[in-house]
Parts: structure tokens; C-alpha cells; sequence
């Protein structure tokens, strides 16, 4: 892309509002900005900036009312596409201009094999019907990496793993070569070498048909590795644009240079801590957990090994993290620490107790003293209660907690630690968005004033400053109240920035263990060195502009 190109995208001057009972909310406020052929565009910010508002709107994806388009203009090739009627977006949409959605699962039709959705896209267009799109959709699942692609284009979404119902998604939205693809938060969810697996993958289609690409996300990371150019966003308005060496070596506005300050620093480890073995406070002995998968009458009864002999110990205010894939058997070992789920055999022995044998107050005791912080809050939540009852309830179950004329201070008190305001306390979790659902379950986890927290990737639905905002707030009550933490993450640079020790898991089994400075100067086994190599890299560091946007794989 150079500097003369001509944009096959504008959109000028977009001011959007959203109806509400009092005036108009005015989500996106006089955005402006281009893309060109095979050029990526980055649009950067936090949740509730506009920058999904701003690309939905362009494809005809906001419902007005509520929504209203109050000025500015968006011309796709010399298209403006504010003028097209009905028909004339469902002929341009999927064909010229595309799109992919964090949240797959909630994209496809559950209903429908993924074939039949792909299909429907050719179909849709009048670009093929029969067993000709048929091949079509093999070959494009086998394009976005799809193992056995002729087999699975007759499975369901649930039949698929996260990272390959986004691939299934990708697959959807190039099925006609669009001018432009849009990805909204593509990679959130996935692990690290999931994520650079798409982003990859969407390299490899922008080079090879010259598709422009807009990426939208709050994961510096990813902006930093992917981006020609980055727009970012701020309360509806652009703050700052450039080219992405420029934007991150030297931020001009005051909000992203508080966004770069955030950004983890991928070679910065925690400030090691002095071994404490007097100390220990959990010590975890060859627990198992497995499951017997039944049979049928193609295949025998078989046992499937989620944790299979893991050992670990957790001082007393100290940080183990624990990493590894989907599937690992990170999850399946904190909720068997929180006796959620039975081990299959092992123990753990908190504070000189046997988890596994406490009974009625003993395990009640515990249950005030060891907290967790859900991966998904709002499956975590009870939807008909209010914020305030949400914190409170921890106080309403252990009465020795704090007396019930200080709840209201306090809830307030725990909405502040975490990034939210005094007025958020009587409304419901559904009037919230996931980082700000997270933040709530963080602040309900202290409320009980416990002795060891288990974060289930806690930091991982945040924006990178507010991440870093949890991060500095659970350090900080580490060394005030000697509080230990496990800390269940797929995101290696904040796991660093955090955790005293970390445990590489893969299969159910412990790879490696180390202390944090030594596993990432030198990891040992082969796939803790996958996982490092998967960080995504700044694309100017090599200079390279359509390779590989990370490091080599290891040998």
C-alpha cells in the first residue's frame, strides 16, 4: 500500500446516536477515517468507544430506531452505501464488504451444519448451488485449516472448538472474495496459539487476494503486530491516527499514550519474591481427574484423563500462574480446588486441612476463605439481583463478615477498587458489559475478605487499561493482606508481569514449572516454547510487512 493509493473505503464525518428515555446518547461523534486495497486498518479502543458502532453502521448492522444515523457519509468504491435500500445492502453485503464477530457461537445457527451455513452465502448470491458449492465450501474449509474437511462440513458449531468455529466464520465471510473484511474482536477468547493461528491465517488471505482489512480490538498486542495503520477511539471520537510504528514508539494524544503506557511489557517479569517454604498455605498432591466417556456401537468405553498427577504448592502471599491451551486441564483443577467438582483421587491441603474431607462448617469456613473469579461472570451471576446484592451476599451467608449497617459503604468501597462508580450498585448484570461484569465479580471475591483468590482468566474480557488497573489492585492486595492468588491465564506477557511462579500444563499433565524470570529466559520443554513464540511482535520489529506476524516456531 502506498502513500498515493486510493481508498476503496470513506466514511466522513459518521455521527450515530441512540435513542434513549432521556436525550439521544451520541455514540459515534463525527468519526472519519479511509482504508485502501490490501491495506490493514486497526481500530483501536476501549469497550464502549464506538469502534463497533462505527463499522456495524457501515454495514447496515444497527437497528434504527434505536439507532440513528444523524450525519456523515460512508462510500464503499464510489457506493454510498447510506443510500442503498434493502436489497441493494444484501446484494453488497458478503460480496464486496464482509464480516466476523467475536463471539462465533452466538453468529451461527445452531440448528444448521456449518456446510449448510457456508452454502447459504453462494446460495444467497445466485454464485452456485448443488454439489458444486459443496466443493466450494470444502475447499474453503480446508483454506481456513479445518482438519478434515470433508467429513466436518456435516457438523454443528457445537461440534467444533472455539478457534475453529471463528475459522468456520472466516470462512463464511471470503467465501466471494470481499473488497473488505471486517473483524470485530476476532481473537479475544482464543489462546495465544489459537490467536496467532487466525491472525495468521488472515495474513495469508489479505496477501493472497488483496482484500483490505479492518481489524477492531482493544488488544494492543495484536494492533501492534497487525497494523499498517491504527485509528484509535475514545468516547465516540478519534483521538489519534497514523501509521502503527508511529502511534505506539510516539503517542501524540494523552489517552493513548495511557493505552501504550497499560500495555504489558512482553519481556518485563514481576519483581521476583523470596521463597517462603515455611509459609505454605495450599500444597496439591497427584490429583486426578478423570472421566469415563461412554460407549457406542462403534467404540468401547474409554477414560479421558482431564488433570491426570499434578503437584504444587502456593505460599502463603504469593502468585502461581497457571497456563496452557483450552482443554489443558487448568478449569478442571480450580474448580476441584473449590469443590465444585470431585477429584477422581490426590488431595490438597489448605492451611493444614484436607479440602477434599471438610464437611458442613468446616467446609463452610473454607468457602469464606478461598474465592474464585469466573472466566465467564455473568454465567457466574444471579441475572434477577442487583449489583448490590451481588456483593452483599457473601456478607448475608458469613455473618461474622461486617455488620449490615456498613453494606452499603462498602459495596460502594469494592465498586471503586475496581473501575466502577457508586451508581452502578443498583443496576443488573445484563445492563453491564463483560469487562464491567468481570470487574463486579472481582470486587464480590472480596468481599469475603479471603485468604486465597483462584482467577480463572479474571483479566482476560478487560480493555488493556483496565486490565492493568485489576492486575496493580490484586498486587497491591497481596502485599496489604498477604493474599495468595492462582492465576489461570492464556495471556503469557500479564501472567509475567504478575504471577511469582508459573505451571506450563498441557493435557492434564504439568509440562514445566519454574519461577516466572527463569521459565520465560529459558523454557525447557517444547511446548512452553511454542506458547512463547505464539506473543504476537510488533510487525516493524523485522521489518517485514506480509510474512509471519510472530516470532519463528520452534524447532
Amino acid at each position: 500500500m502506498t502513500e498515493a493509493a486510493t481508498p476503496i473505503l470513506t466514511i466522513d464525518g459518521l455521527t450515530v446516536d441512540f435513542l434513549s428515555e432521556g436525550d439521544p446518547v451520541r455514540a459515534v461523534d463525527e468519526v472519519s477515517f479511509n482504508v485502501c486495497r490490501g491495506e490493514t486498518l486497526v481500530i483501536l479502543g476501549e469497550s464502549g468507544s464506538g469502534k463497533s458502532v462505527s463499522t456495524g453502521t457501515v454495514m447496515g448492522l444497527i437497528d434504527c430506531p434505536p439507532g440513528e444515523v444523524v450525519s456523515g457519509s460512508f462510500v464503499l468504491d464510489g457506493i454510498d452505501l447510506s443510500q442503498l435500500d434493502e436489497n441493494g445492502r444484501r446484494e453488497l453485503n458478503g460480496r464486496r464488504i464482509a464480516m466476523i464477530f467475536q463471539d462465533p457461537l452466538a453468529y451461527l445457527n445452531p440448528v444448521y451444519t456449518v456446510g449448510r451455513q457456508i452454502a447459504e452465502v453462494f446460495e444467497s448470491h445466485e454464485a452456485g448451488e448443488g454439489s458444486a458449492v459443496r466443493e466450494k465450501v470444502i475447499a474453503l474449509l480446508e483454506r481456513v485449516g479445518i482438519p478434515d474437511a470433508q467429513k466436518r462440513i456435516d457438523y454443528y458449531p457445537h461440534q467444533f472448538s472455539g478457534g475453529q468455529r471463528q475459522r468456520v466464520m472466516i470462512a463464511m465471510a471470503i467465501a466471494l472474495k470481499p473488497d473488505i473484511l471486517i473483524a470485530d474482536e476476532p481473537t479475544t477468547a482464543l489462546d495465544v496459539s489459537i490467536q496467532a493461528q487466525i491472525l495468521d491465517l488472515l495474513r495469508d488471505l489479505q496477501r493472497e487476494t488483496g482484500m483490505a482489512l479492518i481489524m477492531i480490538t482493544h488488544d494492543l498486542q495484536v494492533a501492534a503486530a497487525m497494523a499498517d495503520r491504527i485509528v484509535v477511539m475514545n468516547a465516540g471520537k478519534i483521538v489519534e491516527t497514523g501509521k502503527a510504528e508511529d502511534v505506539f514508539k510516539q503517542p501524540k494524544h494523552a489517552y493513548t499514550r495511557g493505552l501504550v503506557t497499560a500495555l504489558p511489557d512482553a519481556y518485563s517479569t514481576a519483581k521476583p519474591r523470596p521463597d517462603r517454604q515455611d509459609e505454605t498455605l495450599l500444597r496439591v498432591e497427584h490429583l486426578s481427574k478423570y472421566y469415563t466417556l461412554k460407549s457406542s456401537v462403534f467404540s468401547a468405553k474409554r477414560e479421558f484423563r482431564a488433570v491426570d498427577d499434578v503437584s504444587f504448592a502456593v505460599q502463603r502471599g504469593e502468585t502461581l500462574g497457571i497456563v496452557g491451551e483450552s482443554g489443558s486441564g487448568k478449569s478442571t483443577i480450580a474448580r476441584m480446588l473449590l469443590r465444585l467438582n470431585e477429584p477422581t483421587s490426590g488431595r490438597a491441603v489448605f492451611a493444614g486441612e484436607d479440602i477434599f474431607k471438610l464437611e458442613n462448617v468446616a467446609l463452610k469456613r473454607f468457602r469464606r476463605q478461598v474465592q474464585m473469579v469466573f472466566q465467564d461472570p455473568f454465567g457466574s451471576m444471579n441475572p434477577r439481583m442487583n449489583v448490590r446484592a451481588i456483593i452483599s451476599e457473601p456478607w448475608a451467608i458469613h455473618r461474622d463478615i461486617l455488620p449490615r449497617n456498613r453494606w452499603k459503604d462498602r459495596v460502594v468501597e469494592l465498586l471503586e477498587v475496581v473501575g466502577l462508580r457508586a451508581e452502578h450498585a443498583n443496576r443488573h448484570p445484563h445492563q453491564f458489559s463483560g469487562g464491567q461484569r468481570q470487574r463486579i465479580a472481582i470486587a464480590r471475591a472480596l468481599a469475603s475478605e479471603p485468604e486465597l483468590i483462584v482467577c480463572d482468566e479474571a483479566v482476560s474480557a478487560l480493555d488493556v487499561s483496565i486490565q492493568m488497573q485489576v492486575i496493580e489492585l490484586l498486587t497491591d492486595l497481596r502485599q496489604r493482606l498477604s493474599l495468595s492468588y492462582i492465576f489461570i491465564t492464556h495471556d503469557l506477557p500479564v501472567v509475567r508481569r504478575f504471577a511469582d511462579r508459573i505451571l506450563v500444563m498441557q493435557q492434564g499433565k504439568v509440562v514445566e514449572e519454574n519461577r516466572t524470570e527463569a521459565l520465560f529466559a529459558e523454557p525447557r520443554h517444547i511446548y512452553t516454547r511454542k506458547l512463547l513464540h505464539a506473543v504476537p511482535q510488533p510487525k516493524w520489529l523485522d521489518g517485514s510487512r506480509m510474512g509471519s506476524v510472530f516470532a519463528n516456531s520452534p524447532d
